[in-house]
């Protein structure tokens, strides 16, 4: 059995408190998009893992997908299986790539094995690997707060419109990209901004860790900018990035610009 583990966006990102605990509270919209890795699993006289695609230069034991096995297998008799990740959704991105594995394979093996979890249950065991892991339970447009770990559903379509999505060869720390952030709420919120135009989010809705990334890392934003000159309704970096994404009322044809000669690029319709 295969399927197709897909990324996502965050439109906008309000560093909005410092807690107790010392994380911050942020609000953000959670949008899937067609960047997609492939899963595949099969029945096995042992346990193996194989990825090929991106290499990941981690222990297998610390990948998402044996952690979010392994979380099932604390709960449930799960046999022997041969698991397959082909990698091709960039990591250290802002997109959410590990996260979607650990929760597809939650998904696929819950349904290669018909063992009739509940929606609710595989959002909790997912939770246990990531903050951000239940979203892709769902994988339904979600306003994300807390530790980006709530979520509540909202009406948004970007059906229609054409992504380019941009990855630099750059990695963003998750402490620089807190380092010049000072958490205060917006405006005007999200949820409210996401109700007008694509064409007025420009003006509105904003990603605060560029404030931190950018000085350090001109590159990131010289491709925001770049995607604006070509055309782009709304251009934004992605969480703490590196990757940098806009939202066209066009196809583009991008690829071969030189700003983005040595960058992951994907271009299609969402």
């Amino acid at each position: 059995m295969i399927c197709f583990p897909n990324a996502k966006i965050n439109l906008g990102l309000n560093v909005v408190g410092k807690r107790a605990d010392g994380y911050h509270d942020i609000e953000t919209v959670f949008y899937p998009i067609p960047v997609k890795d492939a899963l595949e699993i099969v029945a096995a006289d042992r346990q193996s893992f194989t990825q090929t695609g991106i290499a990941i230069n981690a222990p297998q034991e610390k990948n998402l997908v044996i952690k979010a096995l392994n979380a099932l297998k604390s709960r449930y008799a799960i046999p022997p299986l041969e698991i397959h990740l082909l990698k091709a959704i960039p990591f250290g991105a802002g997109l959410g790539g590990g996260s979607s594995d650990a929760a597809f394979v939650l998904k696929l093996v819950n349904d290669f094995l018909s063992l009739r979890i509940p929606t609710e249950e595989l959002e909790a065991i997912a939770s246990s690997i990531g903050a951000d892991c239940p979203f892709f339970i769902r994988n339904k447009p979600v306003f994300a707060s807390g530790i980006g770990d709530q979520f509540e559903p909202i009406q948004l379509s970007l059906a229609g419109y054409h992504l380019c999505l941009v990855k630099p060869s750059v990695a963003v720390s998750t402490a620089e990209a807190y380092s010049k952030v000072v958490p205060s709420m917006p405006n005007i919120s999200l949820k409210e901004i996401i109700k007008r135009p694509v064409s007025e989010w420009k003006e509105l809705m904003i990603n605060d860790f560029e404030r931190s990334v950018f000085p350090n890392h001109p590159l990131i934003e010289q491709i925001k900018n770049r995607l604006y000159e070509a055309g782009a309704s709304y251009a934004s970096m992605s969480g703490s990035g590196s990757s940098v994404f806009g939202l066209f009322e066009r196809p583009t044809t991008l690829k071969t610009v030189p700003l983005f000669r040595d960058c992951f690029v994907w271009e299609g319709k969402l």
